[in-house]
């Protein structure tokens, strides 16, 4: 039996607040190509479905629209109790998220401590 493919505008927009360096350290996904936010969600999603998120970024003082596409699964259950969620590639173009991420993580990427992904 096929399992129905679940895509970004069957499972909505997904929605990231984040407010502090420490928390937007353990989500972003520097070692993808172009980068990557790893999003907490019980959403059921498949690797490569193309998501749309809104991104709200500590200080920043509007939402930041970001296109990607699923490619990291962390499921419920996880071990290591990692938390549920999907790691969402930023598409080709458009790099305002990477570069407002990479600028608040100045000095901070380099870092040994342990994030969402790995």
């Amino acid at each position: 039996m096929n399992e129905p493919r679940n895509t970004g505008p069957r499972n909505g927009i997904l929605s990231l607040t984040i407010k502090d360096k420490s928390v937007l350290y353990a989500a972003y996904m520097p070692f993808i190509r172009n980068g990557g936010l790893f999003i907490p969600t019980s959403k059921s999603y498949k690797l490569g479905d193309e998501v749309f998120m809104l991104l709200n970024l500590m200080d920043e003082p509007e939402k930041v629209p970001v296109a990607g596409r699923v490619t990291w699964i962390t499921p419920k259950g996880a071990q290591g109790n990692r938390t549920a969620g999907v790691g969402v590639q930023f598409n080709d173009g458009d790099n305002t998220a990477r570069n407002l991420i990479e600028t608040h993580l100045v000095g901070a990427l380099k870092s040994d401590r342990p994030t969402h992904t790995m």
